[in-house]
């Protein structure tokens, strides 16, 4: 009987050394673009097609589907680098800013969204800088903790190959959504803020 009650604590303590060394689950990881160099990165592209797990961002999108343009530039003494965003809303030409933070990992940036109180991951998965970028965003609302996939195509001109295209609808079903889904933009033509509502065709 004393036996018994010697194995007692025994199984506890292995119970316990179990618990705490068993596997912890990581975090999925994001592999960025081999190498990535962000000065080739910088410039501009312009979004071509984009696609969602939230249901109502892919509303608001399918509601207004252009072309949006985007401005990279960087200071090289700063630990971030801004994006200006220009698109046709409503037939206004609207512009706005984002301030996208560097990380340790080189194709990974940080960014805030205010107006949603989320928290943005952004890697840029493929890249050959001359032609065409995929973009992987991760984002995590607060205090909800909701969290939204987002995959986007960027090109330096207004068309991609259709090879550059499949790979961009396989890149889609590796995080669960639907190429069918892919919500290809329009080219409405290039805006300037302030110009007025006329735009001018590429």
């Amino acid at each position: 009987m004393q036996g018994a009650w010697r194995l007692v604590p025994l199984l506890v303590l292995g119970l316990a050394w179990s618990l705490q060394v068993g596997p912890v689950l990581p975090e999925p990881l994001i592999l960025t673009q081999d190498d990535f160099e962000l000065g080739r990165f910088m410039g501009k592209w312009y979004e071509l097609a984009v696609i969602s797990t939230c249901p109502h961002f892919m509303q608001r999108k399918r509601g207004n589907p252009v072309t949006v343009a985007l401005e990279l530039q960087h200071v090289a003494s700063e630990g971030n680098f801004t994006m200006t965003a220009t698109s046709f809303r409503n037939g206004t030409c609207k512009q706005k800013s984002t301030d996208y933070d560097l990380t340790n990992t080189p194709g990974r940036f940080f960014y805030h969204v205010e107006r949603f109180g989320a928290d943005v991951d952004a890697f840029v998965v493929y890249t050959n800088y001359d032609e065409y970028a995929m973009m992987l965003l991760l984002s995590t609302e607060k205090p909800s903790g909701n969290k939204t996939t987002v995959v986007k195509l960027y090109s330096r001109t207004m068309n991609v190959t259709a090879a550059v295209l499949d790979s961009f609808k396989a890149l889609v079903r590796q995080h669960g959504m639907s190429d069918d889904a892919v919500i290809m933009n329009q080219n409405e033509g290039e805006c300037v803020p302030g110009a007025g509502d006329h735009s001018t065709q590429l």
